[in-house]
């Protein structure tokens, strides 16, 4: 295994790790604020979800990262080191001042910087490009509306109940709380095991785009343990500056969240965990009342959203850049 090989395996997990750390507060936040877990036992749930989803249900989304966005025949190892660096930067900045944005879209945007400064446009695959894009800024579209919609539903099966109720929504975040952690471990974990695969393709240790198992053993572990480390300051974003979370709607956010993740996951499209809870969490809160939702930091969120690509995807051409530089 040459130096390279290495250094991109070791960047690949850190990246894993913060983003462990930092999009464990999308799963664990609304837990928390509704006062169902506690935290050490909601990171400790998430963490074990976490660990056995990828063996669960399968690699899709590391064959989308690893084969859909650049042309693995141009791909060079210096080209992945650039990325995870841009990215990695970009993350620790983002992680400094407690701005949720995504770990998908900077990874998605360091690739695409890197690769333009090495060998430009043309390898990349547009049509592989537009979907993960596609599927990215629209799942927080679907995050909103189907949050929206599931809590007027629960509102209407639930019109006659007494306050009791709350505590059948504390208890069944139990099975929503699981199926998020789930999908999770299913989407984001393998964005790490496709750029490891990539990568020993590249350098001849596979000779095709199969992920093996220690890779996604050691992409699981790497996330729960930042996971379990949790990302305290953005808990406090997701988990209370929004509105004050009830536990309706923490489950209703849940099973929202849930269910479009898990099923993006299903059919190969990778998806920010971070922008589905936040618009999960708005789409509820705006259901009972569109007032309830403090839209400002909302707007603050939108912004991240925004410039993580482009930003991400200068730092990386920038790295690249220095990485040719000192060779010269």
């Amino acid at each position: 295994m040459s130096s390279e090989l290495m250094l991109v395996i070791i960047l690949a997990l850190v990246f894993e790790f913060m983003n462990g750390m930092r999009d464990s507060s999308n799963i664990v936040a609304t837990m928390i604020s509704s006062r169902a877990f506690s935290p050490r036992v909601a990171l400790g749930i998430t963490a074990v979800a976490e660990l056995l989803a990828p063996f669960l249900f399968g690699t899709v989304v590391a064959k989308t990262i690893g084969n859909s966005i650049a042309d693995a025949q141009v791909m060079t190892l210096s080209i992945l080191i650039a990325c995870l660096i841009g990215t990695i930067i970009w993350n620790s900045v983002t992680w400094f001042f407690g701005i949720p944005s995504s770990s998908t879209h900077a990874l998605v945007g360091g690739m695409l910087g890197s690769v333009y400064m090495a060998v430009g446009m043309d390898a990349i695959k547009l049509g592989g490009l537009y979907r993960v894009l596609i599927a990215l800024f629209a799942s927080p579209l679907v995050g909103f509306i189907v949050g929206f919609i599931i809590l007027r539903i629960i509102y209407a099966l639930a019109w006659k109940a007494t306050p009791n109720i709350n505590g059948f929504f504390k208890q069944g975040q139990i099975v929503t709380a699981l199926s998020l952690a789930f999908s999770y471990g299913t989407n984001d974990a393998q964005k790490t095991m496709g750029i490891i695969t990539l990568s020993l393709v590249i350098s001849g240790a596979l000779k095709e785009f199969t992920v093996p198992t220690w890779v996604i053993l050691a992409s699981a572990l790497t996330m729960v343990s930042g996971t379990f480390l949790g990302g305290w300051r953005l808990i406090r974003t997701l988990g209370g500056r929004f509105y004050k979370i009830r536990p309706v709607h923490s489950f209703a956010t849940q099973m929202t969240s849930a269910l479009v993740i898990l099923g993006a996951s299903i059919i190969g499209l990778p998806v920010s965990t971070t922008q589905v809870v936040s618009s999960a969490i708005i789409g509820v809160g705006s259901s009972e009342r569109l007032g309830k939702v403090r839209w400002g930091v909302a707007d603050d969120i939108l912004t991240a959203w925004v410039i993580t690509i482009p930003a991400s995807a200068l730092f990386s051409a920038g790295v690249y850049w220095v990485i040719q530089f000192s060779k010269a």
